[in-house]
């Protein structure tokens, strides 16, 4: 049985066989010519795709989620679930024929690969990159007139040192890691139609998009789960509850379980509900509010803190480029907050704190760091930021 790429693809090529399907390195394959073009002349991933036979349990896709937080597992997704992703994620930000989005996340995570999935569907053009470089992004950008693009928040920084977006341009999903709130406003200010997204392998993709930045935005906001997925906050025994707690989803696009040697579905699933490793809140309107992950949470005198918002808070600090926050453990604080900072100047940026920052969110030790370490996707390996503290240092107690 075919997979169901290769049948949107064949769709797509029997409308419109000569529309481009994917530019990839200044060569334009129209729908007809990807269908017949050799692996040699395709990434290992999209011939792989193409060629996919039926995995065990009927799975569409075997897909790693990031590992920023621990080992990556094997998702195992439908075609089922995926075209449940894909057109809730088209209800949401439309996508059709002669519309091209701009690919530069890596395939082998649901980021870069659901958008290959999306294109085909919708009889879109995919332009790929190998990689992320701001440069050969916004010419080609202008040169293609990209309609779609989705980058994670530090590749939104680097573009947006390059002014506003090309006018074609008409969604930047923006998702993979906290967007700051100085970020976001930036971005939307200098014309940037940023939509913040909330997704995960396990949903194959998105689970709440914002289709248009809303005036009253703040950090974390990522809008109406989609079309199908119900999305629930819920206590650590697993109860419903209102204000904040951990997420959960549930609907036609959540996983057929994680891969299991025995072929098995349902493994990381609870009664159909896949209880995410986030925590956030429904607001009045029922916009997801996500605030972090549950195992970064910090407790600094008696006091929950939730590192995500007090790095974006930081990003605020003129000079400050970016940005961890982690902990050093304290005898009296219990986590003694700590910023790892890319930055001109510590001193600048510990007196900024002070007059910005409340009491309980406030660093205690500021540590100077050339870069942050980061995955493909631009994710935080934050199990690697308190050994980085301990080894390089306080460098400016407060």
């Amino acid at each position: 049985m075919k997979s169901l790429l290769v049948r949107w693809l064949e769709h797509a090529a029997a409308s419109h066989p000569d529309a481009p399907a994917l530019i990839l390195e200044d060569q334009v394959f129209s729908f007809s010519a990807l269908l017949s073009a050799k692996p040699g002349r395709l990434p290992q991933r999209i011939a792989m795709l193409l060629e996919q036979a039926e995995l065990p349990g009927c799975a569409e896709l075997l897909i790693s989620t990031s590992g920023s937080t621990g080992e990556p597992k094997q998702v195992m997704l439908s075609a089922a679930n995926l075209e449940a992703s894909v057109q809730a994620s088209r209800s949401r930000i439309p996508l059709g024929p002669g519309d091209i989005w701009l690919n530069c996340l890596p395939l082998k995570h649901i980021g870069g690969i659901a958008i290959t999935y999306r294109c085909a569907e919708a009889g879109a053009a995919v332009l790929l990159h190998p990689g992320f470089d701001a440069a050969r992004v916004r010419e080609d950008m202008e040169q293609h007139g990209v309609s779609h693009i989705s980058l994670v928040p530090a590749m939104l920084a680097r573009l947006l040192e390059g002014g506003p977006p090309p006018a074609q341009l008409k969604y930047a999903l923006v998702g993979g890691g906290p967007l700051s709130a100085s970020l976001a406003r930036r971005a939307h200010q200098s014309g940037w139609p940023i939509c913040p997204t909330y997704g995960m392998s396990e949903a194959a993709s998105q689970v709440a998009t914002l289709a248009m930045f809303p005036p009253d935005w703040r950090q974390g906001m990522v809008g109406l789960p989609l079309p199908g997925i119900s999305v629930e906050i819920v206590d650590e025994n697993g109860l419903p509850v209102k204000g904040e707690g951990r997420i959960r989803v549930r609907g036609p696009s959540i996983m057929m379980g994680y891969a299991h040697v025995a072929g098995e579905v349902g493994h990381g699933l609870l009664d159909g509900w896949f209880v995410s490793g986030d925590r956030g809140y429904l607001d009045e309107r029922g916009n997801l509010v996500v605030l972090g992950r549950c195992d970064d949470m910090l407790v600094s005198g008696g006091v929950n803190v939730h590192p995500a918002e007090v790095e974006g808070l930081l990003l605020s600090c003129p000079g400050v480029t970016d940005v961890a926050v982690t902990a050093v453990n304290d005898e009296v604080w219990g986590d003694r907050i700590t910023a790892l900072v890319v930055s001109d100047g510590i001193q600048s940026i510990e007196g900024w704190c002070r007059d910005n920052l409340p009491s309980a969110q406030r660093p205690r030790l500021f540590v100077a760091v050339t870069a942050l370490p980061r995955n493909a996707m631009g994710k935080l390996e934050r199990k690697r930021l308190p050994a980085m503290a301990r080894a390089i240092g306080s460098q400016s107690p407060c």
